[in-house]
């Protein structure tokens, strides 16, 4: 999960990539296990973050590759409340599948063990939730492990010394979760860092941006922050340009979507550690294929995970990782 994401020019293309996708999809809905075509709707945690664009591009390709019904929906923001009403309209609908990046690890178990009862075949992409009843398969990156990549990134480039900060989306969310214990559990390991107090900023750039200004200003010494998802970055960035202090505090930021790569090349962003969310998509689809077809079906998939730098990027290694603004 992640975003520099809260541009028209981004939302446009989200809506872009959605029509897309219902476009080439039978408007019916049938019970599941149905004749015809099976079905498979996706539901994304932000419809126009480029991570979930990413991921929709590529479920949708490997859907139509396997002859499955694709359509995907996402959340406008990243919020129980708006996610539990597309689940409840995917419930109506009846489809053989559904892949989710829920919202919360707990609140919404309890429609997605209705659906679920009803015959639909769960698919958790991204991420979770803590019910392990829930889903016949779990996809995501190992977010600890990127905790600790961005960790290690930060205290070279701080000389092991000074204060850190992570500044992260809110508690509650699997992936973020994971990423802040990877980063605190390897920041222990060096006793020169300061580790501050994690702050949330309920995924708004203006409140990070505000946040990382307040924290400068009781820490002089602050010299790294840790961004725990991309509209995250995007505020700690501006927050860092308002304050002069661009480059001298080091930031590390998940995720490579097309602003945070404009800011690794511009120097106001380090380290980015991306994620492969294509790869999710299309293992999502595999998945559910799979069951369909009654076969075997891997319950967890961990996906590649890279540290980006402005010495890498040009590598079509890594490059091969930025995610995608539109298919």
């Amino acid at each position: 999960m992640r975003n520099i994401r809260g541009t028209t020019g981004t939302l446009l293309a989200a809506g872009a990539v959605l029509a897309l996708a219902a476009a080439g999809c039978s408007s019916g809905s049938s019970s599941p296990g149905s004749s015809g075509p099976k079905t498979i709707r996706l539901i994304t945690g932000v419809k126009s973050d480029p991570f979930y664009i990413t991921m929709t591009c590529a479920a949708q390709t490997e859907a139509k590759a396997k002859g499955l019904t694709f359509t995907a929906d996402g959340s406008a923001q990243w919020d129980v409340s708006v996610q539990k009403p597309l689940i409840d309209s995917v419930a109506a609908a009846k489809p053989d599948g559904l892949l989710i990046s829920p919202v919360d690890t707990a609140a919404l178990t309890p429609s997605l063990k209705q659906l679920q009862s009803s015959g639909t075949k769960i698919g958790l992409v991204d991420t979770s939730v803590t019910d392990p009843s829930v889903g016949i398969t779990r996809i995501s990156s190992d977010n600890e492990k990127g905790g600790h990549v961005a960790a290690q990134a930060l205290a070279k480039l701080m000389g092991d010394k000074g204060s850190v900060i992570v500044i992260s989306v809110k508690p509650g969310v699997s992936t973020t979760d994971a990423r802040i214990k990877g980063f605190t559990d390897e920041m222990a390991g060096h006793p020169g860092i300061k580790v501050l107090p994690t702050l949330y900023d309920n995924d708004l750039p203006a409140t990070a941006a505000s946040q990382i200004q307040s924290t400068l200003a009781a820490h002089p010494d602050l010299g790294g922050v840790f961004a725990g998802n991309t509209n995250t970055g995007q505020g700690i960035a501006t927050g860092l340009k308002q304050a002069h202090k661009q480059g001298l505090v080091k930031v590390a930021a998940f995720d490579a979507e097309p602003d945070e790569i404009t800011a690794l090349q511009a120097g106001t962003v380090q380290v980015l550690v991306a994620q492969d969310p294509a790869a999710i998509g299309t293992q999502g689809v595999d998945q559910l294929a799979a069951a369909f077809a009654g076969k075997p079906v891997t319950g967890q998939i961990g996906t590649t995970m890279v540290a980006i730098t402005q010495q890498n990027m040009n590598d079509p290694a890594v490059s091969k990782y930025f995610y995608k603004g539109a298919c």
